[in-house]
């Protein structure tokens, strides 16, 4: 299992722990009638894992080399149910290895270790509709924190949000930066994300949303009603009267909202 680093090179950090490969593993909750999506399988540690798990595995790795000891250790493995794609995982369309039927929508699991440098856009392609029943991201340990935030928390912000109003965010458990090799400059963790049965905002809407949400955040120092008023174009004083009319403090912080208050305001907002 890779670990990237951004930065000006590229770096390839290696967990091989067969311990923590299997708790990794174990998050994921595979069944056998599984089809998983595998993001980033560098050297097959994590795939060689999870195959005997699950129905099929589909691994999408952008480093030919890095494909070829995948595909190297699998066959050592005498694993065959597994799919190595070379290409960049951002560029890909995901859905398209995905079962179909034309009574049901593609049904799958999203694991990977993902690139420090892109996790956003990783997470946000993830929770691209059809979502996976389960997604299992091993990530930089200050992203996933950001990510599990709750209202009122210093990491807490627009990514907190914009991620937790349609998933469950579960950050499960931390991995030391000692348990690489070679050993990288920042801790990793296991994070979970379930997708909600019921979002607080429709795929439609998910755009506008993080874009008012992302906006709210610019301010985040600023009163909630003064936050409006400059992200709403409105009077303040007219702004501070809708707030209390639905009963949210106008004198509040951005972040000391939850998910669902932000929804409320995009709605109220008119900006969908």
């Amino acid at each position: 299992m890779t670990r990237r680093v951004s930065g000006r090179h590229l770096g390839q950090h290696f967990l091989s722990d067969p311990g923590l490969l299997r708790r990794i593993v174990d998050a994921l909750e595979p069944a056998p009638g599984d089809t998983v999506l595998e993001i980033g399988p560098g050297r097959g540690s994590l795939t060689a894992q999870l195959a005997p798990r699950v129905a099929r595995v589909i691994a999408i790795e952008k480093d030919r080399s890095l494909a070829d000891q995948c595909g190297m250790w699998n066959a050592e493995c005498g694993i065959r149910n597994v799919e190595i794609v070379v290409a960049d995982a951002l560029k890909l369309d995901w859905h398209g290895f995905m079962p179909h039927s034309a009574l049901r929508t593609p049904h799958f699991k999203v694991i990977g270790n993902i690139p420090y440098n892109i996790t956003t856009p990783l997470i946000e392609k993830a929770l691209t509709p059809p979502l996976p029943a389960r997604i299992v991201f091993l990530v930089q340990r200050e992203v996933a924190e950001r990510l599990a935030a709750a209202p009122g928390g210093k990491t807490y912000g627009a990514l907190s949000v914009g991620v937790q109003a349609v998933c469950r965010v579960e950050l499960l458990f931390r991995v030391p930066a000692g348990a690489f090799r070679p050993v990288p400059k920042v801790d990793s963790a296991v994070l979970r994300l379930i997708p909600l049965a019921e979002p607080l905002v429709a795929p439609a809407e998910t755009a506008a949303f993080r874009r008012f949400v992302t906006a709210c955040f610019s301010r985040r120092r600023k009163q909630l009603r003064n936050v409006l008023a400059a992200v709403c174009d409105q009077e303040g004083g007219t702004v501070s009267a809708e707030l209390a009319a639905m009963g949210l403090d106008p004198a509040a912080r951005p972040e000391t909202l939850a998910p669902s208050e932000f929804v409320r305001l995009l709605r109220w907002s008119g900006r969908l």
